[in-house]
């Protein structure tokens, strides 16, 4: 009888144990791995930058330290298509001439900062920020000092 009811017991939660292993791998969704994502890929699209992440089409003004003038009247636009224009003016320099220089530029790896092509014994990079572009010095560094706000131009 102790064998009747121990053989009962085992085979009851035998196939109980059984239908619970097929009614929970029918209930669970499938699961799909795309393999065609990289870790670079993944790491990209949580890393926002001023490249995927502003509004940086436009063109931005603003008035830059000069050595022998009152300033320098600046106004830089960039395309969506990665050209950029550049118009300048040496204010107290008698007559206005304006100086434009056209050309394309790229993004550095961290998606930040502009480089344009073409510029001669001239900074040629500017961070880029929320409605502002900020130029950086010759070596690509942040201007500092009590006139580095000057070096920001407005959108």
């Amino acid at each position: 009888m102790k064998k009747l009811i121990l053989i009962s017991c085992l085979s009851f939660l035998f196939f109980n144990c059984k239908k619970e292993e097929k009614s929970a791998t029918s209930i669970a969704p499938e699961i799909k791995i795309d393999t065609t994502t990289t870790v670079a890929d993944a790491k990209a699209k949580e890393n926002h930058n001023s490249q995927n992440s502003l509004d940086w089409a436009g063109v931005y003004k603003g008035v830059t330290p000069c050595a022998d003038c009152e300033g320098i009247n600046t106004e830089i636009t960039l395309n969506k298509n990665l050209t950029y224009t550049i118009k300048t003016t040496y204010l107290g320099k008698g007559k206005a001439e304006v100086y434009e220089e056209n050309g394309a530029f790229t993004w550095n790896e961290t998606g930040s900062i502009v480089v344009f092509s073409g510029l001669k014994n001239r900074p040629n990079q500017y961070k880029v920020g929320e409605n502002k572009l900020t130029q950086l010095d010759m070596k690509g560094q942040e201007i500092e000092g009590v006139l580095a706000e000057k070096y920001i131009l407005k959108k």
